[in-house]
């Protein structure tokens, strides 16, 4: 067996150690702690924002006084409403209230059609439609309507979205008194049509909710 010089038998035995020492270190679990985690599927996956399909009633909408609405000429002067004849429920910071009435074309005398509604409601909007039908069937039946209040039923909404419906208080078979309501994300309101038909006063409601709703 060949007898090798001092120096190369040093530089191997370096090396074979150094080669002992990197094999340990990769197979080592502390070392292997050390790394920062991957990412897990669940966590990117509550991370990821939400989707949800686009709709026409999506996002926030605010109500203000329109000078005509749906063809409609607000009423003006001492005639005109100038207080809230509906409790509209509980007002914070940053709602709007619209209290208006209505005058036909060529109207200048009788009862107005009488429209009530609040923005950037906190709660469900469908819960504050109920709370300002109750209150207007309650001012209608105050005020020359008479009879027992239909069920609702659903009208094409406009182009805001959201729902509308409209019931009436029979009089008689053929003139009575309409209530409609719409709600969306954020707003809800009411109107009262004297001497109409659900059918009108929601196609009404829709052309006024146009001039009201922004």
């Amino acid at each position: 067996m060949p007898i090798l010089p001092r120096a190369l038998l040093a530089a191997t035995a370096l090396a074979t150690a150094l080669a002992t020492t990197l094999t340990l270190t990769a197979c080592d679990p502390a070392a292997e702690a050390e790394a920062p985690p991957a990412p897990s599927a669940a966590s990117a996956t509550v991370s990821a924002p939400a989707s949800s399909p686009s709709h026409a009633g999506s996002g926030k909408h605010t109500l203000a006084e329109a000078t005509t609405a749906g063809g409609l000429t607000k009423a003006t002067g001492a005639d005109a409403v100038s207080d809230v004849p509906v409790d509209p429920g509980e007002m914070r910071d940053g709602m709007h209230l619209v209290v208006a009435d209505y005058n036909r074309a060529g109207q200048t005398s009788g009862r107005r059609i009488l429209f009530v509604g609040v923005d950037s409601v906190p709660e469900d909007p469908n819960k504050r439609r109920e709370h300002l039908w109750r209150g207007l069937i309650d001012y209608a039946l105050q005020n020359g309507s008479t009879g027992t209040p239909t069920t609702a039923k659903p009208y094409q909404p406009g182009p805001f979205g959201g729902s509308l419906e409209c019931l009436s208080l029979p009089e008689s078979a053929s003139t009575t008194d309409v209530i409609c309501g719409w709600s969306d994300t954020t707003t809800a309101a009411v109107a009262l049509f004297p001497r109409t038909t659900p059918a009108d006063a929601a196609r009404l409601f829709a052309a006024m909710r146009a001039d009201l709703e922004h």
